[in-house]
């Protein structure tokens, strides 16, 4: 069984799609891991802010396998494929990490480039898995968490209640 990350992300109604996200995620994966929700400014583009946050879970699954789950999650919740890459998102869902692997498998680089390039991934990485060792850097992802340039990227958490459905 695998410990993998997920990043999302949303700034169309932010509250309805994060909500949705995870409980699909529980849905198909079980028990989630949850961190903190924070806001941030759109990064690469002018638009309404971010609600952001990271997700663990445990599968057995493919990342191709675990990859078509998500993307079914985003469409459920009305992303548009044909959007800009930098523009507004209804939900945005990208696998972080899987346990160590490195480089890419099933089309998907690991671990995502994301996590050392952005507070809105990073912060919320480092607050569920500090000791987690980045195969490439071979520093500890809290570690990362300490010498990012906080002041480069605004971020706050907000207060985000979510309960399972039962």
């Amino acid at each position: 069984m695998a410990l993998i990350y997920l990043s999302l992300g949303s700034n169309i109604n932010r509250e309805r799609h994060i909500g949705a996200a995870l409980d699909a995620l529980a849905n198909h994966f079980g028990a989630l891991e949850i961190s903190t929700v924070y806001e941030s400014v759109a990064v690469g583009f002018e638009g309404d802010s971010f609600y952001n946050l990271v997700v663990g879970i445990n599968s057995d699954l493919t990342v191709a396998e675990i990859t078509k789950i998500l993307k079914y999650i985003e469409d459920c919740n009305g992303r548009d494929r044909n959007a800009p890459k930098f523009g507004p998102r209804s939900l945005d869902i990208d696998i972080l990490t899987v346990d160590n692997l490195a480089g890419e498998i099933d089309g998907i680089r690991l671990p995502r480039n994301e996590v050392l390039k952005n507070a809105f991934v990073l912060q919320p990485l480092a607050e569920l898995a500090a000791d987690m060792i980045h195969p490439l850097t071979n520093k500890s992802i809290g570690e990362h968490w300490q010498e990012f340039d906080k002041a480069s990227q605004d971020l706050w958490p907000v207060v985000f209640e979510w309960q399972p459905l039962s």
